[in-house]
């Protein structure tokens, strides 16, 4: 209890000193066109939260559908997707407008969306109705419903669009869509309740996290075949791929560890224990950083690839968990789901190798309660400024 009195007295002065440094310092020269905006969905208060990441403040809340989950920005124009889970449907926000433009509606509970590197189409797993609602995103229209396995969670889809990999959760199996001829292609058996999925760059592979056995297993999507069953830590939740592809971290919530994979030979090069209950991350664009949430014990830690060993551990509000970087890549947003609330970390150019100002705390943005997903959008306006 006293370690908690001691961050809430602690956290709002360093955010304070945090917001004093960054309106001394002299603010990047964005363009009159130029936007950045973070959004939070926000699962207790039927709401997504709008951040504008040029000053680091709340601009607008919208009323979304019941119970919001997950989120994705379109990559080819401005628009956000909400997957409102108690509503079963999906919300469309006009970027440029930050306003709810459509409703789309799916089946049932679904909880996560995933948008195709084209920007026509997503892909949202219906938990409750054992299918996948495919999305026309020009249209805004279910364009196809197909049947898969036993209570989905997610369905991810390969960054060449052509097949689509969905986690079975009580099937312990994954199904394959073919995205050309909008069909179940394939389905594989792989371990216990799979969750996660990440694939690799050139889609040759699909790795999935497995919770329930403690494995992440290969799948060769060429093939459709299971290449192998890797042990790792208990209960891993999610994935983070490296940029390059070359390796893969499972973050192993019951172990209070990560395990970093080799995705060429699919070796486990080892185990770290990084903190308690981490439960995501997200790497660095140059392939050096791992941010880790540590959901138990309420910090970050930042895990430097190179040395393979965590170097900071930084603290934020209570029960962190989503996480995402700005587009320059110079501030870690990290969503608390307990205190509902979002810390902004800032990444320094340190004088000297490894110093503790490398990090600080810039501020902490109150946003929903239950902050579940976040997703950053920049861009350059399109349609005229009013």
């Amino acid at each position: 209890m006293r370690k908690f009195l001691l961050l809430a007295v602690v956290l709002p002065l360093l955010a304070a000193v945090g917001w004093y440094y960054f309106h001394e310092r002299t603010l990047p020269a964005y363009g009159p066109l130029y936007r950045e905006y973070a959004y939070v969905t926000n699962g207790k208060s039927n709401t997504v939260t709008v951040i504008d990441l040029r000053i680091f403040r709340p601009i607008r809340t919208l009323q979304v559908g019941a119970e919001p989950t997950g989120i994705d920005a379109n990559p080819k124009k401005n628009e956000i997707y909400v997957v409102n889970s108690g509503s079963s449907n999906v919300s469309v926000i006009d970027a440029e407008q930050n306003k709810v433009v459509a409703t789309i509606g799916v089946h049932g509970r679904p909880y996560f969306i995933d948008v195709s590197p084209d920007g026509h189409r997503a892909y949202v797993a219906n938990s409750a109705s054992a299918n996948v609602s495919v999305l026309d995103l020009d249209h805004r229209t279910v364009t196809a419903t197909l049947r898969v396995g036993g209570n989905p969670g997610l369905a991810r889809v390969s960054p060449d669009g052509a097949t689509v990999v969905v986690t079975n959760r009580t099937d312990n199996t994954v199904s394959l869509i073919d995205t050309g001829r909008l069909a179940v292609r394939s389905a594989i058996n792989v371990c216990i309740n799979p969750e996660d999925v990440a694939i690799l760059p050139d889609s040759s592979k699909a790795f999935i996290s497995c919770s329930g056995s403690g494995q992440v297993a290969s799948v060769d999507l060429r093939t459709d075949k299971l290449l192998a069953l890797l042990d790792v830590g208990k209960s891993p939740v999610s994935l983070a791929l490296k940029p390059d592809g070359g390796e893969l971290v499972a973050f192993n919530f019951d172990a209070g560890s990560i395990s970093i994979i080799e995705t060429t030979p699919n070796e486990v090069l080892g185990s770290y224990v990084v903190g308690s209950q981490p439960t995501r991350g997200v790497v660095s664009l140059d392939n050096s950083r791992l941010y880790i949430s540590n959901f138990g014990s309420n910090n970050i830690a930042v895990y430097d690839i190179d040395l393979g060993k965590v170097i900071a551990y930084l603290p934020v509000g209570t029960r962190p968990d989503a996480l995402a970087l700005s587009q320059n890549q110079n501030y870690l947003l990290v969503l608390d789901s307990g205190s509902g609330d979002l810390a902004v970390i800032q990444k320094r150019i340190p004088k000297k190798k490894f110093e503790p100002s490398e990090y600080s705390l810039l501020t902490i943005i109150p946003v929903g309660m239950q902050p579940n997903q976040i997703v950053v959008k920049s861009f350059l306006l399109t349609k005229p400024v009013r």
